[in-house]
This record gives structure tokens, sequence and C-alpha cells, in this order.
């Protein structure tokens, strides 16, 4: 009788560590026999104990592969040309992908059948196999990276006195039952892959480039940092009634605060593509990657209506106190710019969500007519083109002149859009603009 191994039959000569790989691969992929005591040309040698060595094949496969394999492996012996041989059969895993404990939930440690060759499968065949095991919710799925810390994260459940421990995890979805972590997980973690992306351009499109910077790491951490970013670029003009100064902000920090929330809580992780926040002259663009989902239309979203794609990651920022309640962001920022003739745009596509930010007051409308600077307002300008930024007590140094003298000489570089100040207090910079 003839033979061979094919996708669904392999031959082993005796019981290896090897095995493993094998029963993963079958029960990952369509599943198929394994036979013990016969070479890869198909001749039988038959194995010596065969009770002690189906005792030693269920041990090993149940201590060594996850989920629990053992309900879709059958393991019997037979005889073949009067030789006793094992015959493991494997069927197709309902709770794939099974991978090998000590390797994890990545290529290493997961097995595919292609041909008669057992291969590890790629990080698109494990997302494939997550994704049907689990479903299209992307923030339930088990995440391929189960290495996971959250210094950041505990750190801030820790400022607000909650506790964030193993059954927290599990509780607000970050981990499983099963112990194994889900996106949730990835997303909180110190490892999060995803980044935010920004670019500041000098006009009113793209042309002229100036700055430009990726936020990394935790997900908090780029919200903060995100967030601090943009408040450098919220730049103040100042207007005078009398001997009093009144300094607006070119944007409603509030406008910023939940767009910025909207991007990083409504985005489909599902896309690796960053989410993009583009400063120009006159406006914000804060792009989210993910359209509305299925039955919600921009004009219910003008209305408030929610309809959340992460709710359970929704629900973590609702207990951090980050946002208040669903579905309020885009009525706080229409609100904040009531009685701004400009007001925010949105604009949706099928993979993205955007939200454009006008300036309040227009740099170029109300700034004065240039005028001519004096000795000590050259000498401070002439400065700052060498370094990034100065402080009153320095300015006072450079120039030698008294507080009150210097403070007076920087409003009125201020009002007439030559500075920017920056930070309160002790922390107060001055800037070129």
């Amino acid at each position: 009788m003839l033979r061979k191994e094919d996708a669904h039959t392999e031959f082993k000569r005796e019981l290896t560590d090897a095995l493993k790989k094998e029963v993963l691969a079958f029960a990952n992929t369509n599943g198929g026999s394994i036979y013990i005591g016969i070479e890869d040309d198909g001749t039988v040698t038959g194995v010596k104990d065969q009770d002690q060595t189906m005792l030693r094949i269920a041990s090993m496969l149940r201590d060594a592969i996850h989920p629990d394999i053992m309900m879709f492996v059958d393991i019997h012996s037979k005889q073949i040309e009067q030789h006793a041989v094992i015959r493991i059969i494997v069927s197709e895993g309902t709770n794939k992908p099974y991978y090998l404990i000590k390797n994890g939930l990545k290529p290493s440690g997961v097995y595919v059948r292609q041909g008669s060759a057992t291969v590890q499968a790629s990080a698109e065949q494990i997302r494939k196999m997550i994704k049907a095991s689990d479903g299209d919710v992307y923030e339930d799925n088990i995440s391929l990276n189960q290495e996971l810390t959250f210094q950041k994260t505990t750190s801030l459940f820790q400022s607000h006195n909650l506790s964030f421990g193993n059954q927290q995890q599990k509780t607000l979805g970050l981990m499983r039952k099963d112990g194994l972590y889900t996106n949730i997980g990835l997303l909180l973690s110190d490892q999060c892959p995803f980044t935010i992306k920004a670019a500041v351009f000098n006009g009113d499109d793209q042309s002229e480039f100036q700055d430009r910077r990726v936020f990394t790491g935790p997900i908090f951490t780029q919200l903060e940092e995100c967030y601090t970013y943009l408040q450098l670029k919220n730049t103040l003009s100042a207007t005078f009634d009398g001997l009093y100064r009144k300094d607006t902000k070119a944007y409603p920090d509030t406008a910023i605060r939940e767009a910025l929330l909207n991007c990083i809580i409504h985005r489909d992780y599902s896309f690796s593509a960053s989410s993009f926040i583009s400063v120009y002259r006159n406006r914000i663009e804060i792009t989210s990657i993910g359209g509305l989902l299925p039955g919600i239309h921009k004009d219910d979203i003008l209305m408030g209506i929610s309809a959340c794609r992460n709710k359970k990651f929704a629900e973590i920022f609702y207990r951090l106190e980050l946002i208040e309640a669903y579905g309020t962001g885009i009525t706080k920022i229409r609100t904040a710019y009531k009685e701004n003739p400009a007001q925010p745009e949105i604009h949706i596509s099928t993979n993205a969500f955007k939200i454009c930010l006008p300036q309040i007051h227009p740099q170029a409308d109300s700034a004065p007519s240039p005028r001519p600077l004096t000795p000590e307002e050259n000498k401070l300008i002439t400065h700052l083109h060498h370094k990034d930024s100065i402080t009153r007590k320095e300015a006072e140094i450079l120039l030698g002149l008294s507080p009150s003298t210097v403070t007076r000489i920087l409003n009125q570089l201020i009002a007439h859009n030559r500075l920017q100040r920056t930070g309160r207090g002790k922390n107060t910079q001055y800037h070129l603009r």
C-alpha cells in the first residue's frame, strides 16, 4: 500500500517535541491525522510501548497548547502491517488560533498547514483566525501582543483612586477570563502600537511646512502630549480696553480637547494608519481613521446622537472623567463657537472623520499695521532669532530695564503679533511668532 504525506496526513518515526506543532497546524487549518511509527517515506516501523506513548502525547498536548485542544484530538493505536502505530486524529478547532504557551500568541507560537508542510502562521493569518473566532468587534478580540505592561494607565487610575488589578482589568474588558489580553488592553498598554501624527504649516495650505511631531507610547500619554503641543500652537491675541488688556486664544480650549478625545475614542483601530492633525494659519484639522458606523449620518452626529465604535474603551475614559457623557463632544465644540462667525466643519468619508476648527480671531485679520521697532524691541527680537524663548527676567537682564518697562515692551510686541506667550506664572515664556 502506497503511503505519502499530504495536507491532511503527517508521518512521524517516533514521538518528539515537534508533534505539538503538527497538532497545532491541523487544529488551526482543516484538521488531519498524524501517525507515530511511520517513516516519512511511508515505511511502517511501529512503536514499542503504545500505551505509554499515548499517555505522553495526551500530557504533552494538554500542558503545552492553549486554548485547550484535547476535545478536538482523538488518540488511539492500530495495527498496520503487523506493527503497532499510534494515530492522532485532529479536528479543526473552533477557538482558533491555538498556540504554544511558551511562545505566546505570535508567529513563533502559531502553526498552520500549507500543503504537506507545517509552517509558522503570519501575523495576518493570526488576525484573521482571531476575527473569525471572536467576531468583528476589534476591542473584544485577543491582542496579538500578550507581553503588555500598564505603568501609565495604572498611574492614571491611582490618581483617581481607582484600582487596576487583574479583576478590574477583566471587568473593564482589558483581559479575558482565560487571562489573555484583549485589544483594549493593547490600546491602554505601554506597548500601544498606534500613533498620532501632527504637522504645522505656515499658510492656509500645505505648501510651506514648518514643523512635525509623532506621538507614540501609551494612549493616555499621546493624549496629554498632543494636547500640550496644540496648546503651544494656540496663540494669544491681545486687545486693550483703555488701560486693561484682554487676551484671547485662537481656538477654544474646549473645542481642541473634545476634538482630540473624539479622534482617539471613536477611531477604527482595525486600521494601522495614524490619526492626523494639521495646523494651518487659520484652522486646525483633526482627522480620525474610520467613518461613521452603519445607520448613522452626519445630521445625527450634529444632533448629539452617539453610536460608539469602541464602547468599552469609551467607558474607561468616562471612569477617568475624561468625558462626561457619550455623544456630547460635538455639541460642546459647536457651543464653544456659538458667538463666532466661522463655524467648525465636519467632513466624513468611508474611512475617515475630520473636524476643522477655525480660528476665533485669525491672525491676519487682527494684526495691527506694521510699525518700526524701537531699539529695545529690536534687540529683543534679534535675541530670539538665536534662542527659542525668553522669560521676562531674562529680558530684564538683556535690556537692562525695570520689570514694568520690560512687561510693557513684551505686551506691545504681543499686541503687534511679533511675539507669543506660553505658560503661566513663573513658567511664562515668550517666543517669536
